[in-house]
């Protein structure tokens, strides 16, 4: 992969294809694609600039700015994580485990190996040359307890200029003793690395006590204190993922009302806040995510994998009290980096609980609806005037079977179902990070490249 060069002014692009992106929540509103067949989009400074149908948008285009065209493409917004762990990359598609015997046999056995600076270096290298060729531009990221781990992601993020939410994940109990922080030591490296990389370029930081299981109450206060002392700060943590683990819980807890209780109690429950999984919330804690602005990660493919349960996307959805949802691979529950396939597994996940995931509001999950998870949809997860220039190009013959299915699609609508339900990794045509090419398939040599400028 070539290095990352100086830092420079950022180059004005042009992109000329079909385009697609949402408006708007689509399982609330009607009309809220804009889609356009034959479109140019503008990017300057690292943001879209212009918008709209190529004949009418071509004259704003600078002289001497090449229009880089895309046939038989759709260019959408990049796509949205809003649930993974870097470091279990090492251990996806391991056998046979539920969840809390799958941490203490696979995931806690990974992360120890992270308290190798090396190693942490070359499994983030890997995370995000997965990511990037999967059209993932944006993800919120669990680190492990070293914080080694976050510097590691935190500096290849900032070489690729990606707009990430990432943390160090905060345990003092209930794992090896190697893992184990303490509620002061938790809160010192947290607030240390909050000052280092929070708001520094396009990275955010992200409090992450891992589940209330790993936690004692003195290190969820201290999550609550960090929250309260920094501005824009995001919370991540697993809420209700198996009805094991809510048993554990309520043992743990035994004053608490609920799981989410448990996290109100400590002030970890607010309108950054993303709890991932929520197979088995109920109604009185999916109305208090709705009144504080609170997020749930559908992690579709870890949840199937490790048999937790089916998330209720729909119930989540209920225009009464809607609550915000993103999508999350999870990995390595989950079985794959690709939010595309991850969406095919949203669809099954919907048909078995009686409903039907349309291409539009999936599609939404994956962008704007993650965007707004993440309260960052000021800013990515569509293609608008003044948004950063994240995007994602989708090859529509990637394979034959794809260039054979998509040539006989009626409308936009029924060629996004075709791709989340055969698009994958091979799918990806094109990643732009802050109007930057930073992954070609067609590119000789090395698909992936650093872009020239690394701070945005």
């Amino acid at each position: 992969m070539a290095g990352a060069a100086s830092a420079q002014p950022m180059r004005s692009a042009a992109l000329r294809g079909r385009a697609a992106s949402l408006t708007g929540n689509p399982f609330l509103a009607e009309g809220c694609l804009h889609h356009i067949e034959d479109a140019l989009i503008l990017i300057e400074g690292g943001r879209i600039a212009a918008f709209g149908p190529y004949a009418d948008t071509i004259g704003r285009v600078p002289e001497g700015v090449p229009v880089t065209e895309y046939a038989n493409a759709l260019i959408l917004p990049g796509l949205i994580d809003t649930h993974v762990h870097y470091p279990q990359l090492q251990m996806i598609a391991s056998y046979g485990e539920q969840l809390l015997a799958w941490l203490d046999k696979y995931t806690f056995p990974a992360e120890l190996e992270f308290a190798d600076q090396a190693h942490a270096e070359r499994v983030a290298k890997l995370f995000f040359r997965e990511i990037l060729g999967a059209g993932t531009t944006t993800a919120a990221v669990y680190c492990t307890v070293h914080p080694g781990s976050v510097e590691a992601f935190f500096a290849e993020s900032e070489r690729f200029n990606t707009r990430m939410v990432a943390g160090k994940v905060l345990m003092d109990r209930n794992a090896p003793a190697a893992l184990l922080d303490t509620a002061q030591r938790g809160y010192d490296e947290s607030r240390a690395l909050i000052a280092r990389w929070h708001g520094r370029g396009r990275q955010l930081y992200a409090v992450t006590p891992r589940f209330a299981p790993s936690c004692t109450q003195a290190q969820l206060d201290a999550a609550g204190a960090l929250l309260a002392e920094h501005d824009g700060l995001f919370l991540q943590t697993h809420l209700y993922e198996t009805t094991d683990e809510v048993a554990w819980v309520m043992d743990l807890f035994p004053d608490r009302a609920s799981y989410l209780d448990v996290y109100a109690r400590a002030g970890l429950v607010g309108p950054r806040s993303v709890f991932g999984h929520a197979i088995h919330v109920g109604e009185d804690d999916l109305c208090t995510c709705h009144q504080a602005g609170a997020a749930l990660a559908h992690c579709p493919t870890s949840n199937g994998f490790l048999g937790s349960g089916l998330f209720r996307l729909f119930d989540a959805q209920d225009p009464r009290r809607p609550v915000r949802v993103g999508l999350g691979t999870d990995v390595g529950a989950g079985t794959t980096l690709s939010l595309l396939k991850t969406l095919g597994d949203a669809y099954k996940v919907a048909a078995l609980q009686g409903t039907k995931l349309d291409a539009l509001r999936a599609f939404w999950l994956a962008t704007l609806g993650g965007a707004e998870a993440l309260r960052l949809d000021d800013r990515i997860g569509r293609i608008a005037p003044g948004y950063e220039a994240d995007l994602c190009v989708l090859d529509l013959a990637a394979t034959p079977l794809l260039g054979f299915r998509t040539g006989t699609c009626r409308d936009i609508e029924e060629l996004l179902f075709v791709l989340m339900i055969l698009g994958d990794h091979r799918t990806v045509r094109a990643t732009w990070v802050a109007g930057e090419c930073v992954y070609d398939n067609r590119r000789t040599g090395d698909p992936l490249r650093y872009p020239p400028v690394t701070a945005a």
